[in-house]
């Protein structure tokens, strides 16, 4: 089989996985709004949503249309890395438990998580979004999607984590 069908198949897989997130998100935001929790950052919502959509879409249309070769060396340890980030995120989703979206939620009396991945980073859910932006295109040697996606994220995610942070010192106000 050809590897540029592999790459594809592991592209479709990571869509699929992206639409199992969506739905424990639908299901985790059903269940904060219901305990009065409060969404911020709407506005940059569809940014992210985007830019994750064109990170799948540019690698297999730089694999396809510029034909770029699976290198071993290089392909192995990128697809490693991607599916410890996957693994990484869905620690962070058992971690945080109904408290997990893809959106920032927060409910009134929730205390900051301290226990899972967040004993050791702040953020494990955007380490994990770092990661897997620059390794999945480069499992199939897609380098300009992996440069592209991580020069539009990282000012993107500067701002996710600002209103995140926000959003947590705001509760944490009103809780004290």
């Amino acid at each position: 089989m050809r590897s540029e069908i592999l790459f594809f198949m592991l592209l479709a897989a990571t869509a699929a996985e992206r639409l199992a997130e969506l739905t424990v998100s639908r299901r985790n935001m059903a269940w904060s709004l219901a305990r009065g929790g409060s969404e911020h950052g709407r506005s940059h919502y569809p940014l992210i949503v985007a830019v994750h959509v064109g990170l799948l879409v540019g690698a297999w249309a730089e694999v396809f249309f510029l034909a770029r070769p699976f290198l071993p060396w290089l392909g192995w340890p990128m697809l490693g890395l991607a599916i410890c980030a996957q693994a990484l995120r869905w620690n962070v989703v058992r971690t945080l438990g109904p408290h997990w979206t893809t959106r920032v939620v927060v409910v009134p009396g929730h205390v900051r998580v301290h226990s899972g991945p967040y004993r050791f980073v702040r953020h494990p859910n955007y380490l994990a979004v770092v990661v897997e932006g620059f390794a999945l295109p480069l499992v199939h040697t897609a380098w300009i999607t992996a440069a592209l996606f991580s020069a539009v994220n990282f000012p993107l995610l500067a701002l996710r984590i600002a209103c995140e942070e926000q959003a947590l010192s705001t509760a944490a106000s009103v809780r004290a």
